[in-house]
C-alpha cells in the first residue's frame, strides 16, 4: 500500500498532558468539548481516550455527533450544546442525552415527549451577550418557575457561553457579573460559563463546570498560556519532487511568486484539498523540514504546495514536512490565512489520514 500523501498524527499523552494542565488550573468539573469532530481530531477516537477520565460530560454541538460517540459505546454523559429540532428529540430522550433549552417550547416538547419513567435531564441556556441562544437574564426566573412545573423535566444545570474572553476583558467581566447575579441561590448541579479563554484568565465563585475546546487540544487562545500546552495535531506531508528552477521562473498560479534567484523548490503533497489554508499564499508561512524552517512559495494549490529548500542541501524526496504542529503552531498558520486556530483545525478534510499515538 502506499503511504498517505497528507497524514494528521493525533497524540493522546499531549491530550491527556492539556486535560491534566485544565483540572490543575481551573478545579472544576470538566465538559471536554468534541464539537466538529473533536474539532478535526476525531470523535470517536477522543472520546474513547477520554472515557476513563471520569469527566462530568462530553460536549457535542448535535445529535448527529452524538449518535456517534454511543455508538463508540462511551458512557461518559453526553451534553448538546446548541438547539434540537422536534424530530430529534425523541432520540435525545431515549440515550439520555442532555439538551441545552433555550425557550419554553423546547422545553415543552421534550416535556411532551418525556414520560414519567424516562424523566428528561435539561440545562438551561443563558444569553449574557453572546446572542446565539437562550433566556435572556430578565425572562429567566419566570422561564425556569415554569419549566420546573413541566412533570418530565429536571433542570440539572445552567450555563452560559463568552464570545469575546480573549478580546475584551471589560465586556467580559460585566458578563461574568451578569451570569453571577443572575444564577445566585439557583439549587442546580452544575452551573457553567467558561470556555478556554474563560477558564484560563478568568475565576467565578458561582460556577462548578468549565468547557474546555480549543486548549484540550493544546492551543492556547490566550499567548501567555501556550508553553503550558502541547498540540495533539501534528499535520505532516512528503517532499515529492526537488527541482532547481533559475531566476526568473513563476511559481503557481496566477505567478505571484517569481524567483529571484535559481532555488532549489521542493514540491509538497498536501494542499487546500487537504485543508492547508489557500489563504496563507504568499504571507510569509512556512513548513518545518529537517529541523528547519522553510519558506511557502507562491499559491497553495488543491494539492500540493512548493516550497524554497535552497538552504536544506540534504533534503530529498521522501522527506517529512511538518505544515503544523509543536514546531509550528496552528495558531501561526491561523494568523498568517487572516483566520483563527479554531477554523484550520476543523478544516482538515477527511482524505488526511489521522493516525493515534
Amino acid at each position: 500500500m502506499s503511504p498517505p500523501r497528507a497524514w494528521a498524527e493525533i497524540s493522546f499523552s499531549a491530550l491527556k498532558h492539556n486535560l491534566d494542565f485544565i483540572r490543575s488550573h481551573s478545579n472544576q468539573a470538566v465538559m471536554a468539548v468534541l464539537k466538529a469532530g473533536a474539532y478535526g481530531h476525531g470523535i470517536e477516537q477522543i472520546a474513547l481516550a477520554l472515557e476513563s477520565e471520569n469527566l462530568a460530560y462530553f460536549g457535542v454541538a448535535s445529535v448527529i455527533e452524538a449518535r456517534k460517540i454511543t455508538q463508540a459505546g462511551i458512557q461518559t454523559p453526553i451534553y448538546l450544546l446548541g438547539p434540537t429540532f422536534h424530530e430529534e428529540r425523541a432520540e435525545v430522550i431515549e440515550n439520555g442525552w442532555t439538551p441545552s433549552i433555550s425557550s419554553l417550547e423546547e422545553a415543552e416538547d421534550f416535556n411532551r415527549l418525556a414520560s414519567a419513567s424516562k424523566i428528561n435531564v435539561v440545562h438551561i441556556t443563558l444569553d449574557t451577550g453572546m446572542g446565539r441562544g437562550g433566556f435572556l437574564p430578565a425572562a429567566l426566573d419566570t422561564a425556569i418557575d415554569k419549566i420546573t412545573q413541566l412533570p418530565n423535566i429536571k433542570i440539572e444545570g445552567i450555563g452560559s457561553h463568552l464570545p469575546s474572553a480573549d478580546e475584551d476583558r471589560a465586556f467580559t467581566l460585566r458578563q461574568f457579573a451578569t451570569f453571577e447575579a443572575a444564577v445566585k441561590d439557583k439549587p442546580f448541579k452544575y452551573i457553567h460559563l467558561s470556555n478556554s479563554a474563560g477558564l484560563l484568565d478568568y475565576s467565578s465563585d458561582s460556577t462548578n463546570l468549565v468547557r474546555p475546546g480549543l486548549m484540550l487540544y493544546g492551543i492556547s487562545p490566550i499567548a501567555s498560556y501556550q508553553q503550558m500546552l502541547q498540540p495533539v495535531m501534528t499535520l505532516k506531508s512528503r517532499v515529492s519532487l526537488i527541482r532547481t528552477l533559475p531566476a526568473g521562473h513563476g511559481i503557481s498560479y496566477g505567478r505571484d511568486a517569481i524567483l529571484k534567484k535559481d532555488t532549489r523548490v521542493a514540491t509538497i503533497g498536501a494542499g487546500y484539498g487537504d485543508g492547508y489554508p489557500r489563504a496563507i499564499s504568499n504571507n510569509g508561512a512556512e513548513v518545518f523540514i529537517r529541523n528547519q524552517r522553510c519558506p511557502v512559495l507562491g499559491r497553495v494549490t488543491m494539492d500540493q504546495i512548493m516550497v524554497d529548500v535552497s538552504d536544506l542541501p540534504l533534503c530529498e524526496s521522501g522527506d517529512e514536512v511538518e505544515l503544523f504542529g509543536s514546531n509550528i503552531l496552528v495558531s501561526e498558520i491561523a494568523e498568517k490565512a487572516h483566520t483563527i486556530a479554531w477554523e484550520v483545525l476543523t478544516g482538515i478534510t477527511p482524505r488526511v489520514t489521522r493516525t493515534y499515538q
